[in-house]
């Protein structure tokens, strides 16, 4: 019962890297980018939401919509003020731009919200569900489940929408894109928006099951579904959906059978193990380049 209850609480932990890791993989698919301001993202979703159910009392659905949008409309800002002058920039300086937004947005955090942690009340309500020996925690299942359903809805969305179509044309040539009449740029700016509004889904989940936040929330969470998109293979939705469960079990099965302490040791060992065995992740695509 104990190793299938870690391995349940690992898929659950999995669930809210993979969802980080659809927005870190979308952005770096269609604009060719690394958002790391992508995890602090998720702590000011998780902060929205902490304020309009602590301060306003509304229904914890009502929070967690009013987050997302607070976080769409934070990602696309991000997007035209650091990222969209950077557009033919050196990839250099984008990343460290993307470093500066993300301590812009810690600090930001520390200023306005103070450095104390915050308790977070879980939007899930429901009690936890016992099966024979086994009890499930009711966050667990709504994470796996919402994961679930954000994974297969981006899926259908990239093949079937016309929007969707739009990003991966933009994915595979900006300058053959252009041509057939897409813009570009409202592309990447709605690329940006989806990715932000599912990290506030992340920082709902994650403080849901994890009821602690503060300015750092994001910070460790946001490199280790960075890890879960690199291992499924980056930019692919399928990839980090599996990056992400592979992940939260391995780093559940750590802390219970080996050390609480080495745990984060061994999820980025297992990342370079990938790394070396398999470079384009699990489910990325190998691309030569003629010379």
């Amino acid at each position: 019962m104990v190793f299938l209850s870690t391995v349940i609480n690992g898929l659950s932990l999995g669930s809210i890297y993979a969802v980080i890791a659809l927005g870190y993989t979308m952005v770096y698919g269609i604009a060719k980018m690394l958002n790391f301001a992508h995890g602090d993202i998720i702590m000011v979703g998780a902060y929205i939401c902490f304020y309009m159910m602590g301060l306003f009392g509304l229904p914890p659905l009502v929070a967690v919509l009013i987050s997302m949008v607070g976080c769409t409309v934070l990602g696309i800002v991000i997007e035209r003020l650091a990222y969209k002058p950077l557009r033919s920039a050196p990839s250099l300086d984008v990343l460290i731009t993307a470093i500066g937004v993300s301590y812009f947005l810690e600090n930001s955090a520390l200023l306005l919200f103070g450095a104390n942690p915050k308790t977070f009340t879980s939007v899930v309500s429901m009690g936890p569900i016992v099966i024979g020996g086994l009890t499930i925690k009711a966050t667990a299942l709504v994470s796996i489940v919402v994961n679930i359903v954000i994974a297969v809805a981006l899926t259908l969305f990239t093949q079937r929408g016309k929007m969707g179509k739009a990003m991966r044309a933009v994915s595979e040539d900006k300058g053959a894109a252009q041509l057939m009449g897409i813009d570009v740029n409202k592309t990447i700016s709605l690329t940006f928006a989806i990715g932000s509004g599912l990290a506030a889904v992340a920082g709902v989940l994650l403080c849901s099951s994890y009821p602690t936040l503060y300015y750092m929330t994001g910070s460790m969470p946001g490199i280790k579904a960075f890890i879960a998109a690199v291992i499924g293979g980056i930019g692919s939705i399928p990839g980090a959906f599996l990056g992400g469960l592979i992940l939260g079990v391995i780093e559940m099965l750590a802390r219970t059978y080996i050390s609480t302490k080495f745990a984060d040791a061994i999820v980025f060992g297992v990342l370079i193990v990938v790394l070396l065995v398999r470079p384009a992740g699990l489910l990325g695509k190998q691309i030569n380049e003629k010379v």
